[in-house]
């Protein structure tokens, strides 16, 4: 024993050692220790660390001066650790009670009068156990007393105080519920009514996280929980402040503060915070909050009547009826309104979405709009529906009469619009697209669903696959109600709601590709053939040529400007039916949409315009005739158009300047240009590519063909040239880059177009009398013409 325990010893100190040895030179693994001391150095030195150890393997001496030499044995090491290293132990985190307190106080609950929310919850809840309960043990229900929650405010003193008829706490449970944060005592009912497979689908209890009571310091800097459970014959007292560490639990001795079953709470209120205590302040929040919790709810509320009471005569009035004995003596009297205060039943226990859609009449559902959302007049269109499967929800959507004024929600997708409950009490109306998309910010409506996943504070509806779910199937109910609207017998039901959310479903076209195809149905334009009404895309279909492939459309200001445009000219006399793109957002939707019913959506405004009609023999025949005044007109151009080619969209009009394929339209240009953050070197590049088309059947390019045969050098004739592209710039919806130089051009056109059109000749008498030896000349060069002509 002796001998092992030494050479154990030895070894303990050859380690820490050589470990010192390797801190100290901190040599690399690869370094020869014989670099340093000789061999004989290394001998004496080891055997004097080993003192009477002289014996033992070679083996061991060798592992023994390695671990001196500081060379590593990795896997041996680790095998000698793990065998002798002591078992972990384990701790507990330890939570700071004031700071965790701190936290649910000042930073989990954003609004602080959602406090009334959770204590109603809570107690909502109380009751709800006593009913589960009551079905195995009939005993706890040996008290004959209401089920409901009373609230009292005293606004004089800053105290609210709630009072339920629900289970009630044990001294124990109030140590197990109230004292330890975070354990909810609902939650843990519901797991053991699960395991015992009592839990039935049809429940509404509402706790699961356990913080909910502790709201109350929020508004209270002091509660007091009075209770009493059936199942114990005392009552206890369980007593809390805000910045205390500690609670006191007691037993209630007073006899006036006893109750016969369930929890009171009495809140006193913060300085601050004691406007909270007043009645009708309380009326509202319950109202807001929880007027569908399945149990009523009760107020105590000031009340009045009017009666009728004696007033005393004047004597003046007396003395005047003793002159009259013979009038008949009547008593005065003045009507009083008599103050008193009572319970009054604030909420209402039976929800319109819970019930059976065939029970529930137009008038109910209008009348709960109207009163939900402060409106006075009737939707245009309501769906009350029930789904089940991945995701259990009940909803009822509205279609609002118009649009809200004074804002664009098309911008503001936080509308209060959807007004969200679990388990019929109010979590929020504030989302910001979780529910619906922007575009569809405007439909109205409650959702309640029993398992939807909200944090902790009850305030914030979490992403997560069942929020998709929905999302989506509320937004598939919004569109069956829209279309609904559209296929109504009175048309004018879906003209009003298109004057007033049109852009909303436009802007849907742009954000939501996914539903296009409920979307494209729903639209709305005016066309060449209806200028007056708008048209579907389907009536569009159906009034299509039977040769005609695409769904030809042209975007404007204006329906003046659309049909007045010269793109128009050649699909007009073919009757052809053209979309009018008046509204701003038009282009861009039509655009992300694409096709419809496998018709493309084609911009007459764009080269390459084919309209079905294609003669590729006499179109080569005329671009060899004009080959040479194309070439001519591009030159003279320039830069400013991409090419020159022969239109086949024009009959009347000289020419035309369209746009490239990929490029902007005229009308995009122009909107583009009228942004306030707008990026000019874009701009340029999409407006770089102008193509200028030329009719060959005009007189003034059939002028101009014979100009450039014959005198191609002509200033007038370039002149022409450049005056008719400015023509065509504006007259194709082009912004003209200097006004004023194309202004001076037409004033100078037009003089010498009208010189001495209409102005009078010099009288004879006038040209005698100033000029006389000019009159030869004058009748010289009138007469010169005159001869020429009857010559020919």
């Amino acid at each position: 024993m002796h001998r092992l325990s030494n050479r154990s010893s030895s070894v303990s100190a050859l380690l820490r050692y050589g470990g010192a040895l390797r801190r100290d030179a901190a040599l690399p693994l690869s370094t020869s220790y014989s670099h340093l001391v000789g061999e004989n150095d290394t001998k004496s030195r080891w055997y004097s660390l080993l003192g009477s150890e002289k014996s033992g393997s070679v083996n061991q001496l060798n592992l023994k001066r390695d671990l001196f030499l500081g060379k590593r044995y990795e896997s041996t090491v680790a095998e000698s650790s793990a065998s002798s290293s002591p078992p972990a132990e384990k701790f507990e985190y330890q939570a700071e009670v004031s700071r965790l307190m701190d936290l649910i106080v000042n930073s989990l609950y954003s609004n602080k009068e959602v406090f009334l929310r959770e204590l109603i919850s809570n107690a909502s809840d109380a009751l709800d156990k006593l009913r589960f309960l009551s079905v195995t043990e009939p005993d706890l229900m040996k008290d004959a007393i209401d089920f409901d929650i009373r609230i009292q405010a005293d606004k004089d003193n800053g105290i609210i105080t709630i009072t339920d008829t629900g289970i009630g706490m044990t001294k124990q449970e109030l140590v197990d519920c109230l004292g330890t944060i975070a354990q909810s005592g609902t939650a843990k009912f519901l797991k053991a009514l699960k395991d015992s497979k009592g839990a039935g689908g049809d429940n509404n209890l509402i706790g699961q996280f356990g913080v909910g009571f502790y709201s109350a310091f929020l508004v209270a800097d002091r509660v007091v929980v009075s209770t009493k459970s059936p199942r114990s014959d005392k009552q206890y007292i369980w007593e809390g402040e805000v910045n205390a560490s500690s609670y006191t639990i007691s037993e209630e001795t007073d006899q006036e503060k006893l109750i016969p079953r369930g929890t009171r709470l009495t809140l006193h209120l913060k300085r601050d915070d004691k406007g909270f205590a007043h009645p009708e302040r309380i009326e509202k929040l319950v109202k807001n909050y929880s007027q569908f919790v399945s149990f009523p709810i009760y107020t105590w509320q000031e009340k009045g009547f009017t009666k009728e009471i004696e007033v005393d005569e004047d004597p003046a009035e007396a003395k005047t009826d003793n002159q009259d004995e013979k009038t008949e003596k009547k008593k005065k009297t003045k009507t009083v309104v008599e103050k008193y205060w009572d319970w009054e039943l604030t909420n209402e226990t039976q929800p319109i979405w819970l019930r059976n859609p065939k029970e529930v009449t137009k008038e109910d559902y209008n009348e709960f709009y109207k009163k939900t959302f402060n409106e006075y007049l009737e939707p245009l269109a309501s769906s009350h529906f029930t789904t089940e499967g991945e995701v259990e929800f009940r909803s009822i959507l509205y279609v609002p009469p118009y649009a809200p004024s004074g804002k664009d929600d098309v911008i503001n997708p936080k509308t209060k619009n959807i007004r969200l409950y679990v388990k019929r009490v109010f979590i929020s109306d504030d989302f910001d697209g979780e529910l619906f998309p922007r575009y569809l910010s405007f439909v109205k409506g409650v959702v309640d669903s029993n398992d939807l996943p909200l944090n902790v504070s009850r305030e914030i509806l979490q992403e997560s696959r069942v929020v998709r779910i929905m999302r989506k199937r509320l937004v598939r109910k919004a569109f069956d109600m829209i279309l609904g609207i559209s296929m109504s017998d009175n048309r004018e039901d879906y003209e009003k709601f298109w004057d007033n959310f049109g852009k909303h479903l436009k802007l849907g076209c742009i954000e939501d590709r996914e539903n296009h195809k409920r979307i494209a149905p729903l639209l709305r334009f005016f066309s060449s053939q209806s200028e007056e009404e708008f048209i579907s895309l389907d009536e569009y279909v159906e009034n299509m040529k039977p040769d005609q492939k695409d769904i030809y459309y042209i975007a404007a200001d204006s329906v003046n400007s659309a049909k007045n445009t010269p793109f128009l000219e050649k699909l007009a006399e073919k009757d052809l039916e053209v979309l009018f793109l008046v509204d701003p957002i038009d282009e861009v939707a039509i655009q992300n949409i694409k096709s419809y019913k496998e018709k493309n959506f084609v911009d007459i405004s764009k080269e390459d315009l084919d309209l079905g009609d294609k003669n590729e023999e006499k179109e080569k025949e005329i671009k060899q005739e004009y080959s040479g005044t194309i070439d001519w007109i591009k030159k003279c151009l320039g830069d400013k158009v991409a090419s020159v080619q022969i239109s086949n969209r024009l009959s009347s009009s000289p020419c035309v300047l369209v746009s490239g394929k990929f490029g902007w339209s005229a009308n995009m240009e122009r909107l583009m240009k009228s942004q306030t953050m707008g990026d000019a070197t874009s701009l340029e590049f999409m407006r770089s590519r102008r193509v200028f088309e030329i009719n060959p059947e005009h007189p003034i390019i059939k002028n101009l063909d014979a100009a450039c045969k014959t005198n191609p050098d002509d200033q007038e004739a370039l002149r022409a040239i450049d005056l008719l592209y400015d023509a065509a710039l504006v007259s194709s919806g082009f912004t003209p880059d200097n006004p004023a130089q194309l202004g001076g051009k037409i004033y100078e056109m037009m003089g010498m177009a009208l010189n001495g059109k209409w102005s009078s000749p010099p009288s004879q008498f006038e040209s005698t009398q100033t000029q006389p030896h000019v009159l030869e000349t004058v009748e010289a060069e009138v007469v010169e013409p005159t001869e020429a002509g009857s010559q020919k």
